[in-house]
């Protein structure tokens, strides 16, 4: 008989922490827990949201009569850390000390570990954090920039890739670490990510100023104009990181974000919807296009995956012009939930080695 192991896990955002407890690969609770904005402005300090979520959570699941004695590991969504490799690390001092510090940035993601690692000591039980957006896999040739002073950042959406990338290995009946992928996470940012037997070995910095554009970001954009821009408009430093970030893409083209409307706009006719979507796709397509340069073309298979990739025109518009380098899988959404669990479980069933922070990067080519 296979044993059950039982995980809670926690994926907290700004406003909301989404919980779940898996009886291994069976989802057997789900709740998103919303936190009113001045519950949160009550808590002025890291230790004091990481308490008011930790009771939230413990109220929510004594409600619903889950008996937390029963839980055999927990996972949390990791944060701003120092880069390092992928996989499934044990929640430790150094990891945690980290986080209070804000070593890398502040961001609600910290707050997973060190609600998890909190729970988890009170139940004498070890607590995991899994693929977070610091996991740093370039090959060192990947890290050059042009400009000695300025690195490429391995910044992307690494749970979702990994565990797209895993789903898609399944798919072809290989190990995830046997094969090479080109895998493209598309949302609200977009990463495309060069998958070299298990690693990332090459991806673009999705956050602040790679790749193709997307509803929101700006993507690469011509340097010398941008350069302009900031001396010849008023910008303050933060104005103009926040249209790079937040104001650009389909957003400032068409003052539309939902997939869906976009996609409706185009069947009923509208011709520069249709103009700036289907640039968006070919962008992407340049950005797989140049993953597979890196992969030297040995691609076993493209992914699509992300909240995008539930827009049937824009897979459409990639796939016809990507799939003669590989054949594409289309994963549409990205389960943050399943993926902490699964990496846990990898632990749990001793299938993979659990790591410990801080893991130095190991550069394989």
């Amino acid at each position: 008989m296979s044993i059950i192991y039982r995980t809670l896990v926690i994926n907290p955002s700004e406003c909301v922490t989404k919980i779940a407890v898996f009886d291994n690969e069976i989802c057997i609770f789900e709740r998103s827990i919303k936190h009113a904005a001045h519950d949160l402005k009550l808590c002025n300090t890291v230790n004091a949201q990481v308490e008011f979520r930790r009771k939230r959570i413990l109220n929510h699941m004594d409600y619903e009569g889950i008996n937390v004695s029963k839980i055999n590991a927990i996972s949390a969504r990791g944060g701003l850390l120092r880069p390092i490799e992928g996989g499934t690390y044990l929640v430790n001092e150094e990891m945690i000390s980290d986080l209070k510090k804000g070593y890398n940035g502040n961001h609600p993601s910290n707050l997973g570990a060190l609600i998890a690692k909190k729970l988890a000591d009170d139940l004498n039980i070890d607590a995991y954090i899994v693929d977070p957006v610091v996991v740093d896999e370039l090959a060192d040739v990947a890290r050059f920039s042009g400009i000695p002073k300025l690195q490429r950042k391995s910044i992307f959406h690494a749970l979702n890739h990994k565990a797209a990338a895993r789903q898609a290995a399944n798919e072809l009946n290989k190990e995830y670490e046997h094969i090479n992928l080109i895998v493209a996470h598309m949302a609200l940012g977009i990463t495309v990510g060069a998958h070299h037997k298990g690693r990332v070995v090459d991806v673009n910095n999705g956050l602040d100023g790679e790749g193709p554009f997307t509803p929101l970001r700006a993507g690469t954009v011509p340097v010398g104009e941008l350069i302009k821009l900031c001396f010849t408009e008023q910008y303050t430093y933060e104005e103009l990181l926040d249209k790079v970030i937040n104001g650009s893409g389909l957003k400032a083209y068409l003052n539309m974000l939902a997939i869906e409307d976009i996609e409706k706009s185009i069947i009923n006719g509208n011709d520069e919807a249709k103009k700036v979507y289907e640039a968006m796709a070919y962008q992407i397509c340049k950005e797989i296009g140049s993953m597979s340069t890196v992969l030297s073309g040995a691609v076993d298979g493209i992914v699509l995956t992300g909240e995008l990739a539930n827009g049937k025109l824009l897979v459409q518009m990639i796939s016809e012009r990507v799939n003669w380098i590989a054949d594409v899988f289309v994963f549409p959404g990205a389960d943050e939930l399943q993926a902490l669990n699964e990496g846990t479980l990898r632990v749990l069933r001793e299938k993979e080695q659990v790591k410990i922070y801080p893991m130095k990067r190991i550069i394989k080519e």
